[in-house]
């Protein structure tokens, strides 16, 4: 997939990005609401706001807009969308202004398209991924101090969305173009990216870029308060004798420094959970670069990563709920023995010079 950079188009069209604030909500096409209700409500315990025989819409505790993450019914698991808050409703306006002027598919919508959602804008972005941006919501009650509720795995917010790209390169330049900083990335002594993590709030990042096939999601996180919440999940799931939702972790990434799990949901929808990443809101903050060769990147404790991780990504609608096509990278082998580039690049071990498969689920 060949992205344009969108900074040169908006300099000649004189549309200046809209001012996003942080990630919003992502909506998923999950098979079974009663399945996926358990799941998020039952085990992560996130708060219903509104719930009817098509869609359950949920927040977190600290949470007081409508919703951070929508379940909706469909016949296949896939990425509804992904959606920006921007800074006030004249940056919906800017949002349409700039990606029309950069040629994407842009449609306004009027509020309540998206139940507790206001007027919006959304748009197929230049890597395929279906994206609104909003500002006015319906706010609900924060839930911060009514420990009562609280369970023993408080999740906080949402954090972040990670995405799978063909090009990293091009899909940082699209990033940035938007305004995005940029606190880490993963590359070689070539200046090829393999991974980077961007920020508008101000942690470690609000999307991530993962080289794969693509437009794939490759999971949405939710913070946490405490590293013992994220292990009572775990701690939850094996006493139910559901611990095969456990993908990767618990453990710490190099990248970002955070305490993580990721769960697979009952549509194969990857969730992570986390908590203590690091504060990015100097303007000068500085990026830290990590070695494609360094694979304290992955795990700070030197764990091996299962290959599902890699390769396992949800499908992704385009604005009219059809799957889109997925593009590959141009390069998929490093120019090193052993080395396969996926998500960040992994090694994997070989036997002379033949390199041995793996299969899905098999630790490299």
């Amino acid at each position: 997939m060949t992205v344009t950079d969108p900074t040169a188009t908006a300099t000649t069209t004189g549309n200046p990005p809209p001012d996003v604030i942080r990630s919003g909500y992502a909506e998923l096409i999950v098979t079974d609401l009663a399945a996926s209700r358990w799941f998020y409500v039952d085990l992560l315990g996130l708060i219903v706001t509104a719930e009817d025989d098509d869609a359950i819409y949920l927040r977190a505790f600290e949470e007081y807009l409508h919703h951070s993450l929508v379940l909706r019914r469909g016949d296949m698991p896939a990425l509804g969308r992904l959606a920006y808050r921007v800074r006030g409703q004249d940056q919906v306006d800017a949002a349409e202004r700039y990606f029309r002027g950069i040629g994407v598919d842009t449609r306004r919508v009027p509020a309540g398209a998206t139940r507790g959602i206001g007027e919006a804008v959304r748009i197929t972005d230049p890597l395929g991924f279906p994206v609104e941006f909003f500002y006015d919501a319906e706010h609900t009650e924060r839930f911060t101090q009514r420990y009562d509720l609280h369970h023993g795995n408080a999740i906080t917010r949402l954090d972040h969305f990670n995405v799978m790209v063909p090009d990293v390169k091009a899909a940082h330049r699209y990033y940035t173009g938007l305004g995005f900083g940029v606190s880490e990335t993963i590359i070689d002594d070539e200046d090829n990216v393999y991974a980077a993590w961007l920020y508008r709030k101000q942690t470690v990042h609000d999307v991530a870029l993962t080289g794969g096939d693509g437009p794939r999601l490759h999971h949405i996180a939710f913070a946490t308060a405490e590293r013992h919440q994220i292990l009572h999940t775990c701690d939850v799931l094996g006493a139910l004798h559901k611990e095969h939702h456990i993908e990767r972790g618990p453990g710490r990434h190099g990248v970002s420094n955070a305490f993580y799990l990721y769960l697979r949901d009952p549509d194969g929808h990857r969730i992570e959970i986390y908590t203590t990443d690091y504060y990015t809101g100097d303007p000068d903050n500085p990026t830290v670069e990590w070695s494609v060769d360094d694979d304290r990147r992955r795990s700070f404790w030197g764990h091996a990563v299962v290959p599902s991780w890699y390769t396992d990504g949800s499908r992704v609608h385009d604005l009219d709920g059809r799957v889109v096509p997925l593009s590959a990278p141009a390069v998929r082998e490093a120019e090193r023995t052993g080395v396969i580039v996926g998500a960040d690049g992994f090694a994997i071990a070989t036997e002379g010079d033949q390199k041995i498969p793996f299969k899905l689920g098999e630790q490299v």
